[in-house]
């Protein structure tokens, strides 16, 4: 299935019908009075978060989506049907924002949440509604109220609690392959990933975490150059970043350390919130590198690098060093979700004020 993580929809919620003059009138009953009902209620356009959609496919080839107008009143009383609902399924992670405007509407940030996202017009009253002690026979009834209509943007960041960032060929397929159960493509050429993988890390009994691998960043992506800036808003959205670095490349001519700066660089220039996340230092591919030279290239490397962060080394080939790895960012995210739902300290003495 092709990936898809951004799309352009015109939503329509159903009219209300109109409502309707009537009057009574059967044998023997020479006033019988109105009984004209109301239009029905037109159609509500609903989005849905569904965990089992990870791509927003379906809607680019479907653009336009319309709610059912509601059924004009009727006599005898009779109120018209309320137009048929539409439901749009999403994936969970969906922004929907105003195509003209950018301004954001609605977030999916729950699986199953439902969110109305245009309201169908109410129905139109009939004359029955008009009757009073000084109004006997009213002709008078109201039009149905039109539906919202809306052109929305739709724009998929994918809810993950670790990112994999790196250079194309760096490692990260093989090592989110090795410590989850996503089964990317792995190949020895650059850009072997050509759209966000997600999977599931189990690290033991109803303990796991999310990791997202995108393609890879090269010089030049906060300005379009490669793919990675694609999908950088993937990224947005996570706890903690790993910057894998392949500490062995097969050319002599590359230099890990320039790699890893402009991987830096490009990351601040995307987004410097993206910039100020936790970040980690992965150098992978030790499996290449002789036993002997290991301590000192990675000494070496963390010294003209500048970098004062954890520092992991692991092979993702060989799992080397993965357990711990996977162990370590387990205790950073749960602590961070601790540290989330930690309660808001009040002053009791402004308690009452406090807002409930």
């Amino acid at each position: 299935m092709k990936f898809v993580d951004e799309a352009y929809i015109d939503i329509s919620a159903g009219d209300g019908g109109n409502g309707c003059v009537s009057f009574r009138h059967e044998k023997y009953k020479e006033f019988g009075g109105p009984n004209g009902g109301d239009g029905g209620r037109g159609g509500h356009v609903f989005a849905v978060a569904d965990p089992n959609l990870n791509t927003l496919v379906d809607y680019r080839f479907s653009r336009r989506h319309e709610a059912k107008r509601g059924q004009h009143g009727m006599g005898s009383d009779m109120f018209g049907a309320m137009g048929d609902d539409v439901t749009l399924k999403m994936p969970v992670g969906t922004i929907l924002s105003d195509a003209e405007t950018g301004e954001v509407l609605y977030e999916l940030l729950k699986p199953g949440e439902v969110i109305m996202i245009a309201k169908g017009g109410d129905g139109g009253f009939g004359n029955m509604r008009f009757k009073s002690a000084i109004n006997r026979a009213p002709r008078q009834k109201t039009p149905g109220w039109l539906g919202e209509k809306k052109s929305l943007k739709l724009e998929l960041k994918v809810l993950a609690d670790v990112g994999l960032l790196g250079m194309p060929n760096a490692g990260k397929s093989t090592l989110i392959a090795a410590i989850s159960n996503a089964r990317p493509k792995i190949a020895d050429y650059p850009f072997t990933t050509l759209h966000p993988n997600l999977g599931v890390v189990r690290v033991a009994p109803e303990q796991s975490f999310v990791v997202a691998d995108v393609p890879g960043l090269i010089e030049g992506a906060s300005e379009g150059a490669g793919l990675g800036h694609q999908f950088l808003r993937h990224l947005q959205r996570t706890r903690l970043l790993l910057h894998i670095v392949d500490i062995a490349p097969f050319d002599d001519a590359v230099d890990p350390v320039k790699q890893a700066k402009a991987i830096v660089a490009e990351l601040k220039k995307y987004d410097p919130a993206l910039y100020n996340k936790p970040r980690w230092l992965v150098l992978n591919k030790l499996d290449m590198v002789p036993t002997a030279e290991r301590a000192e290239r990675v000494k070496d490397f963390v010294k003209r690098f500048k970098y004062k962060g954890p520092v992991f080394e692991i092979s993702a080939l060989t799992r080397e060093g993965c357990e711990p790895l996977v162990k370590l960012i387990y205790q950073h995210i749960k602590a961070q979700q601790v540290q989330e739902q930690a309660p808001v300290y009040i002053d009791p003495r402004f308690a009452d004020a406090a807002p409930e």
